[in-house]
């Protein structure tokens, strides 16, 4: 990584210990998060949860990982 992704602790402790690979899978997680609950990316509560989210993906800790049911993919009626 070449910087911190956030001016943060949080993105200081991601720069120092966590490669580009993995960095990377982190973001896929992130984006299908923001898309799946509809997050409004300026929202402070939103932050909170994708930090909650990251810390536990990247560093197994905090609060139980939001898990996704992609069992219903291309099924939701409007």
């Amino acid at each position: 990584m070449a910087f911190a992704p956030f001016p943060n602790e949080l993105g200081t402790r991601v720069y120092n210990e966590i490669c580009q690979s993995c960095w990377k899978e982190w973001l896929q997680k992130q984006n299908q998060l923001i898309n799946h609950f509809g997050l409004d990316v300026s929202s402070p509560d939103s932050h909170d949860f994708l930090f909650d989210n990251l810390k536990i993906f990247l560093f197994n800790e905090g609060v139980e990982l939001t898990q996704i049911d992609t069992s219903k993919e291309g099924s939701v009626n409007w």
